[in-house]
């Protein structure tokens, strides 16, 4: 059974487009609501909002109904200023689960400072297959418990596009059931309890993005670590190591080819749900979230798209394959025992003149399908 589509769906149905716009003139909704989404009539230096709800099912969780919503503007409504966003989902089911996702990458007038994080709100079963890379895809578990997760970067421009600033991660897991699905033996994960965790630690960033949601042309990077301790309010005490790297390449006026190497390592006992892990809507697209875990991730993968086609104002195209591995240590990493993942999919130009596409991506594994819908492109 597949479970690797995007916000845990087999299935996703986008049934009801509804936008608003910050500055739509009082001329009718209709015609509101058209020019917002399709005309895009406003000028380029106002703020933007989009909202609309969505419809999806998957096995684990049923019928599904949520909302997700975007808002971006530039600092100052100065455009020469990077183009700052902020994403929302939330969702509720009929098996009485819900949850609240936001991301947001925020830059200050003259991108003086960068605010960049996410926060994960959720009661949600989560699926356990077990830790490394030779884990064969049965299920061993499902995990249900309500989890909070708020990570946070404060960064102050050091010179150029280089930032250096404080790195934070809050993750809490309460009401956690543990539903053995396999009768298979096998290692029962930390982190099945109650507990609190708390990192501090440091990052350097290098960003010359003008807009993250479509980057045209640039280069990101990001090391640092998270040290949780219980000096400061963590029941588990370990390190998290970090590498990102994309590069972003224009070939023609509406061509790009992207590419990302992350790295990821965690020093000492964490729990389950704070190894590295592989899978989700943005790197190793295809694979469930988590459905490879361990102490060290490696994975890279490359994008080509087309924004938008040459005979097209509004419609383009991505293709994208990656690959990776998990291991119990960075010198323990076989890379005969790489995953491979890619797709293909389609993009819509929904805001003209801020370059901002929505995304339908099909994803292939070993693992079978996965589908995925968002508003900005994986990375």
């Amino acid at each position: 059974m597949n479970h690797c589509a995007n916000f845990r769906l087999v299935f996703i149905l986008l049934c009801v487009l509804f936008s608003a716009s910050t500055e739509a003139q009082n001329d009718g909704l209709v015609k509101r609501v058209w020019n917002s989404v399709f005309n895009d009539t406003t000028s380029i230096e106002r703020p933007k909002f989009i909202a609309y709800p969505t419809i999806a099912y998957a096995p684990e969780t049923k019928w599904e109904f949520g909302a997700s919503a975007i808002y971006v503007y530039y600092a100052n409504r100065d455009t020469t200023n990077r183009l700052s966003e902020i994403n929302a989902f939330t969702f509720i089911t009929l098996e009485k689960q819900y949850g609240l996702w936001m991301d947001h990458a925020l830059y200050s007038d003259k991108s003086s400072w960068f605010f960049l994080g996410r926060v994960r709100l959720q009661q949600f079963p989560l699926l356990y297959f077990g830790k490394g890379p030779d884990t064969d895809g049965e299920e061993l578990a499902q995990i249900n418990a309500g989890s909070v997760s708020i990570r946070e970067r404060v960064l102050r421009k050091i010179t150029g596009s280089l930032y250096l600033g404080i790195e934070t991660d809050f993750q809490r897991l309460s009401n956690v059931e543990f539903n053995r699905i396999s009768e298979r033996s096998f290692e029962i994960p930390a982190g099945l309890s109650k507990y609190t965790n708390f990192g501090l630690g440091i990052g350097l960033v290098y960003d010359n993005r003008h807009n993250v949601l479509n980057v045209r042309e640039g280069f990101f990077g990001e090391m640092g670590f998270l040290r949780y301790n219980d000096a400061w309010g963590s029941d588990f005490s370990f390190t998290s190591y970090f590498f990102d790297a994309r590069y972003y390449l224009p070939t023609t006026s509406n061509q790009v080819f992207a590419s990302q190497i992350y790295f990821s390592e965690v020093d000492g006992l964490a729990p389950f749900n704070q190894l590295s892990l592989m899978g989700g809507e943005t790197l190793m697209r295809g694979y469930y979230l988590g459905r490879y875990r361990d102490q060290t991730l490696l994975a890279a993968q490359t994008e080509y798209r087309f924004l938008p086609f040459t005979f097209s104002n509004r419609w383009g195209a991505a293709a994208f394959i990656g690959a990776g591995t998990v291991s119990d240590g960075a010198r323990n990493l076989d890379f005969s025992k790489l995953k491979v993942a890619g797709g293909t999919g389609v993009r819509f130009l929904i805001f003209k003149s801020k370059d901002i596409f929505t995304r339908f991506d099909v994803a292939f594994s070993e693992d079978g399908l996965g589908y995925y819908f968002f508003i900005g492109e994986a990375f």
